[in-house]
């Protein structure tokens, strides 16, 4: 069986001068393309207050400059030669992009206003700057294509780039016609140009495959900060013999060389807001080096975590996970830095469409399940368990086990008799009610409703 699904490719560019300045250009058009957007609903919108303020009515007022692409593209298209006599150096997707991103960010804004986008609210969209805008354009017509030699892409208006890696991967699917290149965005980070395709891909589903068990085998994942991810069974060449795999805590061992050049940044000119006062030529060489280093921790967290979630995704017919409340357990300052450096929203994020790939399924459970305080042998549950302690011991039949590995056993133990589905467990509103018995309560597992 197989299924349509959109992927990214993103390869790192080795462009020539010329084309270098090129990119730069076209992001500057798109930054461009921004600013006048924002600037004009800004300005329409202030005309309109003002002209309430003098008591004309709703019908006298200025025409509403529409917040939406369409309307912002058409807007452009009749001023492009005033405010910009230069527009025909550059791609016309450049100033799309730009104008795209102001359509997105108003109805961002609007919707959170309004209470219908989830997560904090957001702000209403501010200008670009050039020096602390990251440079990127976005091509969804035209000329877009990666050559079948495996080391160039074909953009409009650039022409044919060198590429840093093979593009082996995606012209392998462009062959066979797996796959269709629906857009490209190129973008400037850590001193080089990457471009990303967006593809549409046609996937075929594939069963993972468990040594020694069956297709159906169900894992429980408890991560946390001493281990990445702790597995209710050890699974081969994702964990070790016991079921753990290692947390790398890479900004931990990057800390000494970023302090360092943190440090180096500090002692030079850097920009002033207040004056206006640009940085020094040392003080941007200074923090492109801190920024390599930064780069540098987050790639090698992405590649550990793809690594861990393929892992499971193809190999274990059913994943259960928590719920877990990250935004909540980044107000705690003592582990906030190791929690952002594990990764937990991202391994979550991760598994949930890598396992619909591979023909598994992905479980999450309620957020209020105690996997931690119940007794993976008697199913006893403690009232409290603090998280200073790291082995679990039962009072009631004495088993003595690890806290995670406890918790990732009763992870896969609940998943059967619980009845959990596919879906988070935020519908919970409440704790688990206890039954106390001697410093321990009795758990029912509930239903979770749906």
């Amino acid at each position: 069986m197989s299924t349509l699904v959109r992927r990214a490719y993103r390869f790192a560019l080795d462009p020539t001068p010329t084309q270098a300045r090129d990119l730069e250009r076209h992001a500057g058009a798109a930054r461009f393309a921004y600013n006048w957007a924002l600037g004009a609903v800004k300005a329409n919108l202030g005309q309109r207050a003002a002209e309430r303020s003098y008591g004309l009515s709703d019908e006298n007022l200025t025409p509403v400059l529409g917040w939406n692409l369409p309307a912002l593209r058409r807007a452009w298209n009749t001023t492009k030669g005033e405010v910009a006599p230069w527009w025909g150096e550059c791609s016309k997707e450049a100033f799309n992009t730009g104008l795209d991103g102001v359509a997105r960010a108003l109805k961002s804004w609007g919707e959170s206003k309004k209470g219908k986008r989830r997560g904090r609210k957001v702000g209403f969209p501010r200008f670009k700057a050039r020096r602390r805008v990251t440079p990127s354009v976005r091509f969804t017509t035209g000329t877009i294509r990666v050559e079948s030699d495996r080391k160039h892409v074909t953009l409009p208006r650039l022409g044919r780039i060198k590429t840093h890696e093979s593009t082996r991967k995606l012209v392998d699917r462009l062959e066979h016609r797996t796959a269709r290149i629906l857009s490209a965005t190129v973008r400037y980070e850590a001193g080089r140009w990457l471009c990303s395709f967006t593809c549409e891909v046609q996937h075929t589903e594939q069963a993972p495959i468990q040594p020694d068990t069956t297709v159906d085998a169900v894992v429980g994942v408890d991560v946390g900060v001493t281990h990445l991810a702790v597995l209710s069974s050890p699974v081969p060449g994702v964990s070790d013999a016991d079921g753990f795999v290692t947390n790398p805590q890479h900004l931990r061992r990057a800390h000494r060389a970023l302090r360092r050049a943190s440090r180096r940044v500090s002692r030079r000119r850097g920009p002033d807001r207040r004056t206006g006062a640009r940085p020094s030529k040392r003080w941007e060489k200074a923090n492109q080096r801190r920024n390599r280093v930064h780069h540098r921790v987050a790639n090698l967290r992405r590649d550990g975590l793809h690594k861990l979630t393929t892992g499971l995704a193809s190999r274990i017919g059913t994943v259960v996970v928590e719920d877990l409340n990250v935004a909540g357990m980044l107000r705690n300052h003592r582990l906030a830095r190791s929690i952002a450096d594990a990764g937990f929203g991202e391994i979550r994020r991760q598994l949930s469409y890598k396992t619909s790939w591979r023909g598994g399924r992905l479980v999450v459970a309620d957020r209020w399940f105690p996997s931690s305080k119940t007794c993976s042998s008697c199913r006893a549950v403690k009232l409290k368990l603090s998280l200073s302690t790291r082995i679990f011991r039962c009072q009631h039949c004495g088993l003595v086990l690890d806290r995670d590995l406890n918790a990732a056993i009763n992870l896969k133990h609940q998943v059967a008799q619980s009845g959990w589905e596919t879906q988070n467990g935020r519908g919970a509103d409440q704790k688990t009610k206890p039954s106390l018995a001697g410093g321990y309560e009795t758990f029912t597992p509930h239903r979770l409703a749906g």
